[in-house]
């Protein structure tokens, strides 16, 4: 990536606010009885208020503006090799979450995690309280989503197919230009607030062993995807993988799957086990609704950030469903970054009881490391073009010219 570009991404920008943030919070803790100190946090607790509940509204709209769209735009093109892929991507997701929920209780429980709860400063009361009511639940949202989406394929409704699209635009505008440019400002103030109260300065080496474990994560996942489409293909996934190297660098570059999809297609394209009618139905596919990568790291950091703020980590029950739902948000999430957590906001608040803190501190770790993530969702990629590579020979699949 040019520097330049850098210079303008999110991820600069989060640091930026976190750098920020922090330094501002730690200046006022050091002033706690100063009439300046309370004048500020007054105002950087009201307006975090405020811009917490903009995002929280905004939640219902980007699960129906993302779920429903995705799901007619599979319907149209149903095929059973489509369905087929739908399907693995769907489970190589639930896999990571599942493989990722396992690991946090193993793991986290050994990161010397203390409760935030204990010696730290109390902020002041919200002073002016704007509440903005979300327009349905989570869950109800989600309900409507998959229920429009399967009725509009079935019925092959094109007008509200179309209105699905163009409601999807609309909302992906909303993001694009509201969500995203108040994001460094919400999480400049959350930190702000953390670091005043001093649970960030007492948790930082606890966030940093978090990131190097979720990219082995990374590595562990995409030795087991290659090791089982080897075995299903019948092929030597080596021969694959091996010709990633310029598309994960990319993908860490760019930070997005859209722009790696050249340099992506050109990776498979020299793999001598993929059919190349499934590396021009696969990989555009996968680009889109495959993000193994960002639901292991996102599970694994909602665990992390569950026992820092509350204490102890989300129950088994409670992360099973929270895996099984964030699967399907994440066929649907929109191409920003930092996408996934954003498609899943609803997921966090109603499922796992996160607030305003954990929701911030989630946003924060997740956009900071996107680009890892991606590189390995398009690195996964491969791993799922090989097993439909295998069964389209299983079932003497004619090759021919694919395309979606």
């Amino acid at each position: 990536m040019k520097k330049s570009k850098f210079l303008y991404s999110l991820p600069f920008k989060l640091l930026v606010s976190v750098a920020l943030g922090m330094g501002f919070g730690l200046l006022l803790n050091f002033n706690s009885e100063s009439a300046f100190t309370t004048t500020a946090l007054n105002v950087i607790v009201t307006l975090k208020y405020i811009l917490g509940q903009l995002i929280n509204f905004c939640v219902p709209l980007i699960i129906i503006g993302f779920i429903a769209p995705s799901i007619t735009q599979l319907g149209n093109n149903a095929s059973r090799m489509l369905g087929i892929a739908v399907f693995i991507a769907y489970f190589s997701s639930i896999g990571a979450a599942l493989f990722s929920t396992a690991a946090g209780y193993l793991l986290i429980p050994y990161l010397s995690i203390r409760s935030s709860a204990d010696s730290l400063r109390s902020l002041p009361d919200v002073i002016f309280q704007l509440s903005i009511p979300q327009i349905m639940p989570v869950m109800s949202a989600l309900v409507l989503a998959v229920m429009l989406g399967l009725a509009s394929a079935w019925t092959k409704a094109q007008l509200m197919t179309s209105l699905l699209k163009e409601f999807q635009n609309i909302v992906l505008s909303l993001v694009s230009r509201i969500l995203i440019p108040i994001l460094p400002l919400f999480i400049g103030l959350t930190f702000c607030s953390l670091a005043y109260e001093g649970t960030i300065t007492r948790q930082l080496p606890v966030f940093l062993k978090v990131i190097v474990i979720v990219l082995l994560g990374h590595f562990i996942w995409l030795f087991l995807l290659y090791t089982a489409a080897g075995i299903y293909a019948r092929e030597n996934p080596l021969k694959v993988i091996r010709h990633y190297g310029p598309a994960y660098l990319t993908a860490i570059g760019t930070m997005s799957s859209a722009a790696t999809l050249a340099v992506a297609l050109q990776c498979a394209g020299k793999a001598k086990p993929l059919r190349k009618d499934m590396v021009q139905f696969g990989i555009p596919l996968f680009a889109n609704i495959h993000l193994c990568g960002s639901v292991l790291t996102e599970v694994f950091f909602c665990m992390t950030i569950s026992k820092i703020l509350y204490g102890a980590v989300p129950a088994p029950g409670t992360m099973a469903l929270f895996c099984i739902l964030l699967g399907v948000f994440a066929i649907g999430a929109p191409g920003v970054p930092g996408g996934t957590v954003m498609a899943s906001l609803g997921l966090l608040t109603g499922i796992l009881k996160f607030g305003d803190y954990a929701t911030a501190l989630m946003l924060t770790i997740f956009a900071l490391q996107d680009s890892f993530g991606t590189a390995c969702n398009i690195t996964g990629d491969g791993a799922l073009t090989l097993i439909l590579t295998g069964y389209a020979k299983k079932h003497h699949i004619e090759e021919q010219h694919i395309s979606i």
